[in-house]
């Protein structure tokens, strides 16, 4: 186990970069983002006591596809691939935990999936507003919840009102 400190506007990875570890976040806003036509489209956030990495690369040691980025000074504990398999396959209660984040990384997955399939803005706003950790709506700088949202600022700040 690793710990690590960010400060914000850090890289945990850049697109490209092999991302080989599983950071558990102690305190911090972690955004996954990748350019499209000279935007920024940020696909996740993450808070406190929640899991990040780039899944192709820690599961497959492939190149992410997208940039994992601190949007606040945050401090991680990460464990890499190797580390994590061999205590899985050697102590039962790592096992069951690496069970529980799983589960929780899908529920979250599944959120952003209904998310990005809800047409109306007002709807998705709402949907996020309820679904996601109050912590990110709070605390999630504007410009990247719209892109999150996948939606205009302007027509955000009309709905934040």
């Amino acid at each position: 186990m690793i710990s690590t400190h960010y400060k914000k506007g850090d890289y945990i990875v850049k697109r490209g970069e092999v991302c080989d570890r599983i950071h558990a976040i102690r305190k911090g806003l972690i955004r996954g983002y990748f350019d499209y036509n000279d935007n920024e489209i940020t696909t996740w956030v993450s808070v406190d006591n929640e899991i990040v990495t780039s899944i192709s690369g820690y599961f497959k040691k492939e190149p992410a596809s997208e940039n994992i980025q601190c949007l606040e000074e945050t401090y991680t504990e990460s464990l890499g691939f190797d580390d994590m398999d061999y205590a899985i396959k050697n102590y039962p209660d790592m096992a069951e935990l690496n069970r529980i984040l799983m589960v929780h990384y899908y529920i979250h997955a599944e959120n952003r999936a209904f998310l990005a399939r809800i047409s109306g803005a007002k709807e998705r706003y709402e949907h996020f507003t309820k679904t996601f950790n109050p912590e990110i709506v709070k605390r999630l700088p504007k410009k990247y919840m719209a892109s999150l949202l996948n939606i205009r600022p302007e027509t955000l700040s009309r709905l934040y009102q």
